[in-house]
């Protein structure tokens, strides 16, 4: 069809129009939540031509893709010749760190992507690929203020009374200046990974505390700091009578191992 061979004026290639029409179609039905018999019912045309669209076996006519573009709210140009799967996708840049790439919804407001345990790995090579952090799961967190957030799942015994399974709700630092003293942190390094830490500053390095006394800090250059995410809020899925336990437990711990240090100390002088 000429007419949509030649849309406003601009030439467009009939190989890429069918694509692109294909690969939009399928992500607006997704992401909208319809099924093809009701986008169908919505255009008049039968579910088999629907089909053959989004196959790119079929070029919708130009009434059909004006109809579209009204119905997904899209522009017809975009509907045209740009992969609209990238409209949930941003990418926020700063001077400091690295690009940070986030996700929207459709009313463009950023989600809280979930960064699991078993995930971590992958997210340390891919966390500023806005396709990965597109396809991490998704959590949505009342009355949180202005900001950009991700959820950070907690392992290890570290930072107790935060156990492991829980999940910190952290605000994205934009630049290290903005650091609190004492506070505690998501800090993304290629060299330690994703650690959950209290942050002191001293000169260009970071030193990293744990709330559990049996580990002991270390520092961290600023330059190695990829990502920093400053807590917000905690997610526990154990009742606080068990953590209260476990953060007795760790520091009759912590107080053992310095009276078996102190004895073998005791005992060498002795031997001297």
């Amino acid at each position: 069809m000429a007419i949509s061979r030649q849309i406003f004026g601009e030439h467009v290639d009939m190989v890429y129009f069918c694509y692109m029409i294909s690969e939009n179609l399928k992500y607006l039905r997704k992401r909208d939540k319809i099924s093809q018999q009701d986008l169908s019912d919505k255009l008049d045309i039968p579910r088999t031509t629907l089909g053959d669209y989004e196959r790119g076996k079929t070029e919708p006519s130009i009434n059909t893709i004006i109809n579209l573009a009204q119905i997904f709210n899209v522009k017809i140009d975009a509907l045209l010749k740009e992969d609209l799967s990238h409209m949930d996708l941003e990418v926020i840049r700063n001077k400091e760190l690295r690009v940070l790439a986030i996700s929207v919804d459709q009313d463009n407001n950023g989600n809280i992507e979930l960064v699991d345990t078993k995930a971590q790995a992958g997210y340390l090579q891919s966390f500023s690929d806005p396709e990965y952090i597109r396809e991490l799961p998704k959590i949505h967190f009342p009355d949180i203020p202005e900001g950009t957030y991700r959820g950070f799942k907690i392992a290890g015994d570290s930072m107790l009374p935060v156990e492991p399974g829980s999940v910190v709700i952290c605000s994205y630092v934009e630049s290290l200046d903005y650091l609190k003293e004492g506070r505690t942190y998501i800090i993304v390094s290629q060299d330690e990974g994703l650690v959950y830490k209290r942050v002191q500053k001293l000169g260009n390095r970071l030193i990293l505390h744990s709330d559990n006394a049996l580990y002991p800090p270390y520092e961290i250059p600023f330059q190695e700091v990829a990502e920093a995410w400053e807590f917000y809020a905690l997610l526990s899925f154990n009742d606080s009578q068990s953590s209260a336990d476990n953060q007795v437990d760790a520091k009759l711990d912590a107080i053992q191992r310095k009276l078996n240090q102190l004895d073998s100390q005791i005992q060498t002088m002795g031997k001297a």
